[in-house]
């Protein structure tokens, strides 16, 4: 089970870091809001505490969208004036804050799905405006490995200190934007707040389908069991994530 914590994630990091040296920043981005992260987290919480428990994380998770829509919003506004430092300080807490008060509120599924979806089509008007386009920057290998590090680190965090943190906390955790904010801090030390921007944006079009995903589970777990709720759930995402990449072509 280790072995697979430390495996799994790493390499879905890697994997959409040479996607975004293939295609660019947007489409870094909105691979990056599939749940490369806190899908591999809430499957190992539903093996290691039951079902029911990721089930009731899994609307944690679909909350805490609004955690990662926040990240976002707050950084690519600072990142318009400071450098990638204050951005990302800036960011952080934007998340926290969020998580705070969700914590507090423990909504439940019909209010997290409304919660979700509402932050993800106003949080794409409220970036600031940028060229639809930004050069395309390779990162080192060092940067790659220190991405695939966080994402192990951090499930093997949430998932060990699942059972005392609860299954609310556990999930609105597991949507932490480890990946958003390394390749957004790269791509802004690298390349400027436009790149930065454009990635950003195209995180909030793959969320979609990490919503479809965590609403997937939340329903599906309790009465299907493990196995099959993952399958199903994975398959709502890709479809959702399908369909946000055909809206954003046309568009």
């Amino acid at each position: 089970m280790l072995a697979l914590k430390l495996t799994i994630v790493p390499l879905l990091i890697a994997a959409i870091t040479f996607a975004g040296h293939r295609w660019g920043p947007a489409v870094s981005g909105w691979l990056a809001g599939l749940p490369v992260v806190a899908g591999p987290v809430l499957f190992f919480i539903a093996i290691e505490h039951g079902p029911s428990f990721a089930a009731t994380a899994a609307i944690g998770t679909l909350a805490g969208v609004l955690g990662a829509v926040s990240f976002a919003i707050v950084y690519a506004w600072v990142a318009t004036r400071f450098a990638w430092p204050t951005s990302f300080v800036c960011g952080l807490a934007a998340y926290f804050a969020v998580v705070a008060v969700l914590h507090l509120i423990s909504p439940p599924m019909p209010l997290a799905a409304l919660v979700a979806v509402g932050s993800l089509v106003l949080g794409a008007r409220l970036f600031p405006r940028t060229a639809p386009k930004a050069p395309i920057v390779v990162s080192s290998y060092a940067e790659v490995a220190c991405r695939m590090l966080a994402g192990a680190a951090l499930v093997v965090l949430v998932t060990h200190f699942a059972a005392s943190l609860g299954p609310n906390l556990s999930g609105l955790f597991a949507v932490f934007p480890l990946m958003t904010s390394v390749l957004a801090v790269f791509s802004h030390h690298y390349s400027g707040y436009a790149c930065t921007v454009l990635l950003l944006r195209g995180l909030l079009f793959g969320l979609y389908a990490f919503a479809a995903f965590c609403l997937a589970l939340a329903m599906l777990l309790p009465a299907w069991g493990t196995a099959p709720g993952f399958v199903a759930a994975v398959g709502c995402a890709l479809l959702v994530q399908f369909l946000s990449r055909v809206a954003v072509q046309r568009a």
